[in-house]
């Protein structure tokens, strides 16, 4: 048995393997919370983890509405994705609330 070559990201039943005792233990990376990790988890499988890593967040983009409320969205991209159960990646979006006053609002009819 053992975590060599079973080592998933995430909450996955599926990764599994008998332990020294005859009993079931995990190899994946909540394993950790739960402690039912097998023995070699650390060895096999954190020491090649790998968490996501991002760049920077762009500039926000213009209102959505040139009148009124309407919303403004700005991304950033990965710059490493996340392996062998590394650290998953954060928000890459996000939006927020704007109101559009261009001139010509208060003139429209």
């Amino acid at each position: 048995g053992g975590c060599w070559h079973r080592c998933c990201p995430g909450r996955n039943n599926a990764c599994w393997a008998l332990s020294t005792r005859w009993a079931r233990c995990y190899c994946d990376s909540y394993c950790e919370r739960t402690g039912d990790c097998c023995e070699d988890y650390h060895a096999a499988c954190r020491r090649a983890a790998v968490g996501c890593a991002v760049g920077p967040w762009g500039p926000w983009s213009g209102c959505s509405s040139p009148c009124g409320v309407g919303s403004k969205a700005r991304s950033r991209q990965v710059t490493i994705p996340p392996r062998h159960g590394g650290e998953p990646c954060p928000d890459l979006k996000q939006r927020r609330g704007c109101l559009g006053e261009h001139p010509t609002c208060g003139t429209a009819k």
